[in-house]
């Protein structure tokens, strides 16, 4: 018991980032403001989002796990055009998600300091420490940061769920009736909503990226039941906490006449004022420093993964850095492919382009975030038909998904491909 507990330690970290990546605007915003605007009847799609996501995410943990290489370089395997396309597709959702990131976690810097006069230069600031950590400690520094902040979340979060289910909801909670989940307006939101939750599907490059530079980071390569129990760990508690979210949204404010602003400031003001509210004014402090911590948590991860995915694709694309045989165990040579500077620059055209985002559109939050969810769940079918391709063809036979996985891929195609159609013929109609 004490060795698989020690193992489980030095292979936590990838499912805690990719927990760090999701519990952000998916969660915070999103998921808050589905129970604020439709109290619990948008629980069933969240459920779903999160179960039928679950097996492309997944096999991002499993392929680097197998192997000894980050998904991306799995693209390479399946043809050269599919790594340009997922370049393309990092290129064009990068600096609208991390936008949406970055402007929602600089309105609860700007709440917790008191500094929501500074305008832009709170974003500035924000965006200049994550760059500074990521350049400074790069894996390391996130890994220790993301557990401790990990630790602040879960507690902040669990402490207000359970106080609003002592309290209960408010008084016109049971008299309101929730908006029609077919009208075309609740429509475009859900689908939003599902495009980050837990995550967009994209991003499961990340958790691949993660996987193998916590082999590099410990020196231990742990198996494929270890790497996946990992990754469940992480998966599962983003999963529960958006429910959580959902509960405290409808709880506090579905049927109060009340709703979440679309300005950063204003929105976290509001945020932070109405879990407070349920806690006690004493916990003000507490709760605007737990908030923050789950944005800038959020922050840093999107930063850092949307860094390593354009890094590892230039590099493959352009710099003609591929490994077919490299093992990355305790044993193994020094990886030779890692290039800092492209590291560096990728970081700095992420968070250049997402300022200048939010430079232009800081008015319109919600629009940024709908946006950007959007973005992410038109492109999840073709990822997702990708990874499970992956993990079917190239990876060795006994590290390959079960019956069970593969029917929930299949499904989950399905699912994702509908909505997605679904979508357009909005558009069109």
């Amino acid at each position: 018991m004490e060795n698989s507990f020690k193992r489980f330690l030095k292979t936590l970290g990838p499912g805690l980032l990719f927990a760090s990546a999701a519990i952000g605007v998916s969660h915070l915003v999103q998921s808050t403001r589905a129970g604020a605007d439709f109290g619990f009847a948008l629980i069933p799609f969240i459920i779903a989002a999160n179960l039928f996501k679950y097996p492309f995410f997944e096999y991002g943990s499993r392929y680097a796990n197998a192997n000894n290489e980050s998904i991306i370089d799995g693209y390479e395997r399946v043809g050269r055009w599919m790594l340009w396309l997922y370049f393309l597709i990092t290129l064009g959702s990068m600096f609208f998600v991390s936008a949406a990131v970055g402007a929602v976690t600089s309105g609860f810097l700007q709440n917790l300091f008191g500094i929501a006069s500074w305008g832009i230069w709170s974003t500035v600031i924000l965006f200049a420490f994550c760059l500074f950590i990521l350049l400074l400690g790069s894996y390391k520094a996130l890994d220790s940061i993301i557990k401790i902040v990990g630790v602040v979340l879960l507690l902040s979060t669990v402490l207000a769920f359970v106080l609003a289910l002592i309290q209960g909801p408010s008084g016109e909670f049971a008299a309101v009736e929730a908006p029609d989940i077919f009208e075309d307006s609740s429509i475009l939101f859900i689908i939003a909503l599902m495009g980050w939750m837990p995550t967009a599907v994209d991003l499961s490059a990340w958790t691949s990226l993660w996987t193998v530079e916590r082999i590099k980071q410990t020196g231990y390569k742990p198996s494929l039941r270890e790497s996946r129990r990992e990754f469940n760990f992480g998966y599962l508690l983003s999963a529960v906490l958006s429910l959580f979210f959902v509960v405290l949204g409808a709880y506090m404010l579905f049927g109060s006449g009340k709703s979440l602003p679309d300005k950063g400031g204003a929105f976290a003001n509001e945020v932070v004022h109405m879990f407070t509210g349920f806690i006690g004014d004493w916990s003000y402090l507490i709760i605007a420093a737990s908030a923050f911590s789950i944005m800038f948590s959020t922050c840093i991860t999107v930063f850092d993964g949307y860094g390593r995915g354009l890094e590892r694709s230039m590099e493959l694309l352009f710099f003609n850095k591929s490994k077919d045989s490299e093992l990355i165990d305790s044993e193994a040579k020094k990886q030779t492919t890692s290039t800092p500077e492209i590291y560096r620059i990728s970081l700095l055209v992420v968070i250049a382009g997402s300022f200048a985002i939010i430079y232009f559109f800081a008015q319109h939050l919600k629009d940024l975030v709908d946006l950007a969810t959007t973005i992410s769940f038109l492109i999840a079918p073709l990822i997702a038909v990708i990874n499970y391709r992956l993990v079917s063809k190239y990876i060795a036979p006994e590290a390959r998904p079960g019956g069970a996985m593969r029917l929930l891929s299949i499904l989950g195609i399905i699912f994702l491909t509908g909505f997605a159609l679904y979508y357009i013929w909005i558009q069109i109609a």
